[in-house]
């Protein structure tokens, strides 16, 4: 009879499913715990549990995600679509408030010092718009050749490598690549001197390792603006650029980078090393 009633009520269903993803979306947020204050924290800050929390809720956001990519492709009810764009948007916020935690525990300047400032970090002058845009998404360099690729494996890094890796020279112009803003432009740790820039989507782009920083914390940058130059800064072997998606401005919430240039329509040429 349960059944029965359910299947004739839309509206119950509706209330059922939307109880159980709320349940479920809690259990993934509750594997996120809370980072401990001191050297205790800093120490779960980079352990395995507190890694592999952050790519199960990693995971959990990009299915959300592409959730609502479908239910758009569908041309959905407006209702469904928002009701699983809440759901992407909780599972990042909370993702984003626990890595942050993680991230001022640990001293990293992307939390404790984003503009760069207390680091003095090589700041050339403010770069501008292009002239020409032809497209809204471009690569983030020109005349390179694709080293380390997303989770490839290796001796620099402790875990897998969480981006991708463009070869080229050193004082190479790198580009946005897409519209936003710049959220971080910082240096001092391993990733040398960085910018990241938030985009429309919600995600984050990240360009490190750069010689010369050419914006500014809070600047509007637009699709193939030079946000500064390649270079070999932080824990590297030689100059490239490292290039990284993420859903927040912090380590522990990257994604594949070539899957997303190519939903952006950008195509980049060669195969990555992934060994």
């Amino acid at each position: 009879m349960g059944r029965e009633h359910h299947a004739r009520h839309p509206r119950t269903r509706a209330r059922l499913r939307a109880a159980a993803g709320s349940a479920l979306l809690a259990l993934l947020l509750l594997a996120l715990a809370t980072v401990p204050a001191g050297a205790e924290g800093r120490e779960r800050a980079g352990s395995d549990g507190f890694r592999k929390d952050a790519a199960r809720a990693v995971r959990a956001h990009e299915q959300a995600r592409e959730r609502v990519d479908r239910l758009r492709e569908a041309d959905a009810l407006p209702a469904r679509i928002e009701d699983a764009e809440r759901r992407r948007e909780a599972l990042r916020s909370e993702l984003w408030d626990r890595l942050r935690a993680g991230a001022k525990e640990t001293a990293d300047p992307v939390a404790v010092d984003p503009s760069g400032r207390q680091g003095h970090c090589p700041f050339g002058d403010r770069s501008r718009p292009p002239e020409l845009r032809a497209r809204p998404w471009t690569a983030p360099a020109r005349r390179y050749w694709l080293s380390a690729g997303f989770a490839a494996k290796g001796s620099r890094w402790a875990h897998r490598h969480t981006g991708q890796d463009f070869a080229v020279d050193s004082g190479t112009p790198v580009y946005a690549v897409g519209s936003g803003v710049v959220r971080i432009t910082t240096c001092g740790d391993g990733f040398g001197n960085q910018v990241l820039v938030r985009h429309g989507d919600g995600y984050f782009t990240q360009y490190a390792h750069l010689s010369r920083i050419d914006v500014r914390r809070g600047q509007r940058v637009t699709t193939g603006q030079r946000i500064g130059l390649s270079g070999a800064t932080g824990n590297v072997t030689g100059p490239h650029l490292h290039f990284e998606v993420r859903i927040t401005p912090y380590a522990g919430s990257a994604v594949p980078p070539l899957p997303w240039l190519r939903r952006k329509e950008v195509q980049v040429s060669g195969t990555p090393v992934t060994s």
